[in-house]
């Protein structure tokens, strides 16, 4: 009882001091909900949509069903979960945050994990995008693609660790019998997609529908979530908070021999990656060294933001967030260790074999590779995408409506 009116307290506390510093920085919170609107409308929505619709329809057809049984092998004795763990982790690779998260608690909903194997799953199938890593980080903020390499492998190698450790999460508390071992059968994955296909009884068309419907409402929550952090972001950081925050990590850091300066951007991007990414590039005091390890654990703890989201989708279901919360907090330091274990056989063995290691000037920006073109191409045509997409929702949900 005594906790719960503590909670009460500092929820009402916090809003009331968010809602004091809207009306005093009014000019800041509007140019930082506007940043929050076009990183949805140009990246995220066009990038996830697909992604989500297409999950939806090969859930729906039985296909997820088919690469469960193949993967269940592969995926059971590593993980301990389903071989339809192997779909999601592609997927939330693929994709990004929080697509994992998304396709975890769809599939718990259908009953095909249970509520253990969906806690383990999460907490290692949400990760950033590989457009994302070396487009915007390495290309957009640091001018360097060869840093991509070093981010994305202590990235995808640190999740992989991560559902490693979590195969022991839930232990005690799992009843689930232990499956037989079994080699992949092609023709018990094609028995099981047909019969799920016949148990999809909706028409083609209700199924895209649904998929169209379901891919949209959740990208909105989503762009909610962008647009709220990124305005608080900006409020804590004006109204001095980051700074009070970022005293007690400079004590850490200076342990560590890193910058004192680099504390106020890793704050910032425990709230949001993009910007605390964006702020450890321009630390001119750190090394190149220092500020991939910052990257890299940013990447990883993915942020407030997104854990908000994972939140919000996570909350449909009974998979609890804990363990996800913790999860992302160890993906964090094992990934700027293995960015500092790899930096000098990797990246600094790309610069002894001929691949230049230094930073490239701003104006190579636009010349750095596939990942510059595919990135800005992205953002270009992200905003006409989205209002397309989104008049094709409000027509649905008005036909739905009215019938």
């Amino acid at each position: 009882m005594y906790k719960s009116r503590i909670k009460t307290i500092f929820l009402a506390l916090s809003v009331t001091i968010m809602a004091g510093g809207l009306i005093t920085f009014p000019q800041e919170s509007f140019e930082a909900s506007i940043r929050g609107l076009n990183m949805w409308w140009e990246i995220v929505f066009p990038s996830l949509l697909p992604f989500f619709i297409m999950s939806e329809m090969l859930i729906g057809f039985g296909v997820v069903k088919f690469i469960g049984v193949l993967l269940e092998p592969f995926m059971r004795p590593l993980f301990k979960v389903p071989g339809v763990g192997g779909f999601v982790w592609a997927m939330g690779m693929a994709s990004g945050y929080p697509s994992g998260a998304k396709l975890t608690a769809r599939l718990r909903q259908e009953r095909q994990l249970s509520r253990i194997e969906a806690e383990r799953l999460v907490s290692f199938t949400n990760s950033s995008n590989p457009l994302f890593i070396f487009g915007a980080v390495s290309i957009g903020f640091f001018y360097n693609p060869n840093l991509g390499i070093i981010l994305a492998s202590s990235h995808y190698l640190g999740n992989f660790c991560v559902g490693l450790l979590m195969r022991f999460h839930g232990k005690k508390e799992s009843l689930e019998k232990r499956p037989k071992r079994s080699t992949p059968s092609i023709k018990q994955a094609l028995r099981e997609l047909h019969r799920t296909r016949i148990k999809e009884k909706r028409p083609l068309g209700k199924l895209l529908g649904d998929a169209v419907l379901s891919s949209i409402h959740t990208l909105l929550m989503i762009g909610g979530f962008i647009i709220l952090f990124s305005v608080i972001n900006k409020l804590l950081y004006h109204m001095k908070i980051t700074g009070l925050l970022a005293k007690g990590v400079e004590y850490i850091l200076a342990l560590l021999g890193f910058p004192e300066v680099l504390s106020i951007p890793l704050i910032s991007g425990m709230f949001e990656i993009t910007l605390g990414s964006q702020m450890t590039s321009g630390v001119q005091e750190a090394t190149l060294m220092q500020q991939a390890i910052i990257t890299s654990f940013i990447l990883a703890f993915c942020g407030f933001s997104v854990q908000a989201q994972v939140a919000s989708i996570l909350s449909e279901t009974d998979i609890r967030f804990y363990p996800f919360f913790i999860a992302r907090i160890t993906h964090g330091f094992l990934a700027g260790f293995i960015t500092f274990v790899l930096w000098k056989p990797v990246y600094e063995g790309m610069h002894m074999f001929g691949r230049p290691s230094n930073s490239y000037p701003v104006s190579a920006g636009q010349e750095a590779g596939w990942e510059t073109a595919l990135y800005h191409a992205a953002t270009s045509a992200g905003p006409l995408i989205t209002i397309g997409f989104l008049v094709i929702y409000i027509i649905l949900y008005a036909s739905r409506n009215r019938k």
